[in-house]
């Protein structure tokens, strides 16, 4: 009988050349289909409901794979975090992969087809010195960010809009690029400035783009109220520039 799984997956992305099975590199969808493929005694090909990019992390990605499998569900996450993290069953030692939790959904379920939506976080260091240990997951800003600019622009962001302006080149053909932007937060965090974005969908490097123009904001080189001119410009060149993917992590997929 076929069973159809959703995982719920995080990792560290610095490691990997982004989610998306790539010959030749080492992806978090190839390594964690030949690790699954282990301990299910069967060929597994997921469907991610997010394809991040290289250096880009996630808190709660997600993905779905199905087929005929005996392995009780409860043992699938046990089995795979223990040979992700080096099969160590001493130590508690840790891979920069890590599956949260395995559930089983009804046979017509798609991780990325059934998704509602996504939320995402940008990490920003604003502290006057940079910090070598957090290179890789956050994206440092060594001038006094204006918060208050930031937030008055992000106010032009949230709705729907179409956000043609935040669309890098080279990504997946849309139908669209209207989408729903549900809420933007700018949050400060000690030195750091997180933003914090929900929607329907995004773009290909939406969010690192809007991160980018919203950093420029702060650093006064844009005006906050100008953000609306720019959506409705649609042109890419009038946006700001795209941030880091370090400081990018997928934090939750919505299904209901």
């Amino acid at each position: 009988m076929e069973r159809n799984f959703l995982l719920t997956i995080e990792y560290d992305g610095s490691g990997f050349s982004g989610w998306q099975r790539q010959p030749q590199a080492r992806t978090v969808q190839g390594e964690l289909e030949e690790v699954l493929t282990k301990v299910c005694g069967g060929k597994v090909t997921l469907n991610g409901t997010s394809r991040t990019d290289a250096g880009v992390h996630a808190l709660g990605q997600r993905a779905s794979f199905s087929g005929e499998y005996g392995i009780p569900t409860e043992k699938i996450a046990l089995a795979a975090n223990n040979i992700l993290a080096g099969g160590n069953r001493i130590a508690s030692s840790l891979g920069d992969i890590r599956i949260l939790y395995v559930e089983e959904k009804p046979a017509d379920f798609h991780a990325r087809f059934d998704s509602k939506g996504k939320k995402y976080r940008y990490i920003i260091s604003n502290d006057h010195e940079p910090d070598i240990f957090r290179r890789k997951y956050c994206y440092h800003v060594g001038r006094p960010l204006d918060i208050n600019a930031m937030r008055a622009a992000a106010e032009h962001i949230v709705g729907i809009h179409d956000f043609a302006c935040f669309q890098s080149s080279g990504g997946q053909e849309r139908q669209t690029t209207v989408r729903n932007v549900y809420r933007l937060d700018i949050i400060e965090k000690n030195k750091d400035i997180w933003i914090e974005i929900s929607g329907d969908g995004f773009l290909y490097n939406m969010v690192r783009i809007i991160a980018g123009t919203l950093v420029e904001t702060g650093l006064g080189m844009r005006r906050p109220e100008d953000m609306a001119s720019t959506i409705e410009s649609k042109n890419r060149s009038r946006a700001g520039h795209r941030a880091p993917a370090e400081g990018l992590y997928l934090v939750e997929v919505y299904y209901e």
